[in-house]
């Protein structure tokens, strides 16, 4: 049986955590937050991100990277993607040749513009690049503890790292599919956020179910044209990386990056909304990345523009959706796209 390390106990880690000790692995979850490792500890339950949810009691809660690396088969990062290089540093000295790294972040880093497995390939020797896998998908924890069918993708180089993988993470419960196209699914997985702003925007203005199923669809687009220009597969992005999680996030009542948005269209400012929040909604700080991510690969990316124009420069959201729907008319599937 494979034994994990599971690093970050937000409501997704502690969520998978759970998931995996209940197959009867070997897991360690390490907890920053000490409020946190104690409720664990003392309750079996993570109150702060996952309250009401009663832990398996052979998941183990630990504070030192040392504790949960040692002895370890599989290292599942589940952290916020401002904070993933400084934990990969931290993780760093105790990493040893047999182990693979599992991303299921989900973020752009605002200042390198590096998706996470580039994060990685910055500072860990040449052999993690094919020891290295991420996992994307519709997937709100919650649902998931509960049991509800879901299903994810798992990418790798290595098919024969991803096809491990996948049997380590399935359940009857959880599916997960396999691919090797790292670069796609990790953007999906960070841009579908942004977009989810913009639908929640969209949504706290009243503007109806016809405006959102055009965000949706127009951002898929968006997501795309990037994706293929950084040498993704273009079909990635209509599996459940791509319009999957995209539909998921944008639809959800479980969404923060939606809620962010609707908060906005309803006139809160972004001060105000994120002075309110306990867990971290993604979309707010790769909504920065995206834009200099667009402007330096030169890709057209009308939506994600303007959530920056609204997060960032205080922009009306009705003067975003004014300037969306007056832009020089055009096909809709390009010749060369």
């Amino acid at each position: 049986m494979e034994k994990v390390a599971v690093i970050g106990a937000g409501s997704w880690g502690t969520t998978l955590a759970n998931m995996l000790a209940e197959k009867g692995y070997t897991v360690d979850l390490w907890v920053r937050e000490e409020e946190v490792y104690q409720q664990i500890k003392q309750e079996g339950i993570n109150r702060t991100f996952l309250p009401g949810m009663k832990l398996i009691p052979q998941l183990r809660p630990v504070q030192t990277f040392e504790e949960a690396l040692r002895h370890k088969d599989i290292v599942l990062l589940v952290v916020p993607s401002h904070v993933f290089r400084e934990i990969l540093k931290g993780i760093k000295p105790y990493l040893e040749a047999s182990m693979c790294l599992v991303s299921a972040t989900k973020g752009i880093e605002n200042d390198t513009l590096q998706i996470m497995s580039q994060v990685a390939e910055t500072l860990l020797p040449g052999e993690y690049v094919g020891r290295f896998a991420c996992l994307a998908g519709p997937s709100f924890a919650r649902e998931v503890f509960v049991k509800r069918p879901t299903a994810v993708t798992i990418a790798s180089r290595s098919q024969t790292l991803a096809e491990r993988l996948q049997r380590v993470f399935s359940t009857e419960y959880f599916r997960v599919y396999t691919s090797q196209d790292v670069v796609g699914i990790q953007l999906c997985g960070a841009i579908k956020n942004v977009i989810a702003i913009a639908a929640g925007a969209s949504d706290g203005l009243n503007f109806g179910s016809n405006a959102r199923a055009a965000l949706i669809t127009r951002g898929l687009a968006e997501i795309t044209r990037l994706g293929v220009t950084m040498g993704a597969h273009p079909l990635t992005f209509a599996g459940l990386a791509g319009m999957g999680d995209l539909v998921l996030t944008c639809t959800g009542d479980l969404s923060r990056n939606r809620t962010v948005g609707l908060k906005i269209g309803t006139g809160m400012s972004l001060e105000q909304i994120t002075a309110g929040m306990t867990m971290v909604a993604e979309g707010i700080k790769t909504t920065l990345s995206v834009y200099e991510l667009a402007r330096k690969k030169e890709v057209d990316m009308p939506i994600c523009t303007q959530v920056y124009e609204i997060l960032y420069r205080g922009k009306d959201p009705r003067e975003a959706v004014k300037d969306l729907m007056g832009r020089a008319l055009k096909k809709e599937i390009e010749d060369d796209a």
